[in-house]
């Protein structure tokens, strides 16, 4: 019998594991193994895995000096971009994918993003292996300020929200970047920094309240696109 197939998850901030997203992932039988980059742990030099999985953080792609694991996390990016292994990278992620596929990321670009927020699936979506006979609109909780303000060329726009155009996106046919956040349980949201959210103009509660409303449309969709994703690693991994 084969070894799952395996995915290397880059975690980049103490609360950004990857969540129900990995569990998606694991009940589709892949092996989801996490190096937790953000506390000195090494991330290989060369990317051996069958998928990888960036997460988010509150970093730009480039903050090196604030985050010294970013060079060698762009790294596996690119090499899983060139190899066409399947990619697919959550907030800061999703920004490190555009960031190094030639697209542009900008801090506190726009209106700040945060609870649970209607993303509009975009007609492009309809070919696609993971976005395709979605709702029009599906929620997901955000948390964010920082955005992608230019895609690389050649990618293939998904999804758009009203503050934030570029919500998800495709590079080649392997790789998906995404702003929001659908490993993220509405529990998650009590462990932000409450302050801060009132300083932005929300509150912290009605977004809890809010995003365990829209769960019952929410985890199902994200869970078919993990597990669409799951079963793009299988069929390469098993040569189809």
């Amino acid at each position: 019998m084969l070894d799952k197939p395996r995915v290397l998850a880059v975690q980049n901030w103490a609360n950004g594991g990857p969540g129900r997203f990995g569990e998606w992932l694991a009940d589709a039988g892949l092996a989801v193994e996490v190096v937790t980059a953000f506390d000195g742990s090494p991330l290989p030099s060369r990317l051996s895995h069958d998928a990888l999985l960036v997460l988010g953080g509150g970093y730009l792609p480039d903050d090196d000096e604030k985050a010294p694991w970013l060079p060698a996390t762009r790294a596996l990016v690119a090499e899983a971009l060139a190899g066409s292994v399947p990619l697919f990278g959550i907030c800061l992620g999703g920004q490190m994918l555009a960031s190094v596929a030639g697209g542009k990321v900008l801090g506190d670009a726009g209106a700040p993003e945060h609870g649970s927020t209607p993303i509009m699936i975009r007609a492009e979506a309809a070919g696609d292996p993971l976005f395709h006979d979605l709702p029009d609109v599906v929620p997901a909780i955000e948390h964010h300020v920082d955005a992608i303000t230019d895609l690389p060329g050649g990618a293939v726009w998904l999804a758009e929200t009203e503050r934030c155009p570029y919500q998800a996106f495709r590079v080649g046919q392997q790789a998906w970047g995404v702003q929001f956040h659908p490993e993220i349980i509405p529990e998650w949201i009590r462990r932000w920094d409450a302050d801060r959210l009132r300083e932005q103009g929300f509150d912290p509660g009605e977004l809890y309240a809010a995003a365990l409303a829209d769960e019952p449309l929410s985890a199902p969709a994200w869970r078919e696109v993990a597990l669409r994703f799951a079963a793009l690693v299988r069929d390469r991994r098993a040569g189809h």
